[in-house]
């Protein structure tokens, strides 16, 4: 950080403030550095302590999401992260351990990651989503329906009504699936989840779908499933060779 600042709360004090303001030394681990400005990318930052702010408020105003905190150590000892920092402490900030438990292992996705959204139906992971879900409406889905809500805006996971949430790591959604699989590690089953609702699939047989086939499809293929919420028809085409190198990595992943 630059010389002669210090963090307190959201806003780097002046001069004229430190003075006489107990300071603790807090570590940042090397995973969680990239939410931190570029000036204290180097993971070291002194804070300033006012004996009232909790560890996780401090950790918090460091632009660090507590979902993405693991143990937190002051002075090698573990604490909770509504430990108050007195000064003179040096903090340790980890990353969550992976994989990460969880109580269910059904998700919601922010807007922007619909890409994402379609990958994990790919591999038959329970992925709502919809395109028109504002913030309030993602809060109240994983609540409600007890999902984890996975994102790339700092904001929603600072939310205090949150139930559980994730940051997704990784700029394009390969990465990102790969990034999910490898901290939550949920139950695959491919080719089980519809990718346009998330409902369920199920065989069924040609004939029952065969009037909504192109003839080209009817003449090919002989196995077909349908998605028993919206009725979507899937079967085994010209994609499906892609689809099960996805679904040979997503799998590879998880083990």
């Amino acid at each position: 950080m630059q010389a002669g600042l210090l963090v307190s709360g959201h806003r780097v004090l002046g001069h004229a403030e430190q003075v006489g303001r107990p300071q603790a030394l807090v570590s940042v681990a090397a995973p969680l550095r990239l939410f931190l400005k570029p000036a204290h990318r180097g993971g070291t930052v002194r804070v300033a302590c006012d004996g009232a702010s909790s560890l996780g408020h401090v950790v918090q105003s460091l632009a660090v999401p507590l979902t993405e905190v693991g143990q937190l150590m002051v002075n090698s000892s573990p604490v909770t992260s509504r430990y108050r920092l007195s000064g003179a402490e040096v903090v340790e900030v980890g990353a969550v351990r992976r994989p990460q438990p969880v109580p269910v292992a059904r998700f919601v996705l922010d807007v922007h990651l619909g890409a994402l959204a379609r990958r994990l139906r790919l591999v038959g992971v329970d992925a709502a989503y919809g395109n028109d879900a504002g913030d309030d409406m993602l809060i109240a889905q994983a609540s409600t329906g007890q999902r984890i809500l996975l994102t790339q805006d700092r904001g929603l996971l600072r939310r205090r009504a949150l139930w559980l949430g994730a940051y997704v790591y990784g700029a394009h959604p390969g990465a990102q699936l790969s990034d999910v699989l490898d901290r939550f590690a949920p139950p695959l089953a491919p080719w089980t989840r519809c990718t346009a609702c998330n409902g369920l699939t199920a065989p069924v047989p040609k004939a029952d779908v065969a009037p909504l086939l192109r003839p080209g499809t009817r003449r090919t293929y002989q196995a077909f499933s349908r998605c028993q919420a919206c009725g979507q028809v899937y079967w085994r085409g010209a994609h499906s060779t892609r689809i099960q190198a996805l679904i040979a990595t997503a799998q590879h992943t998880t083990h």
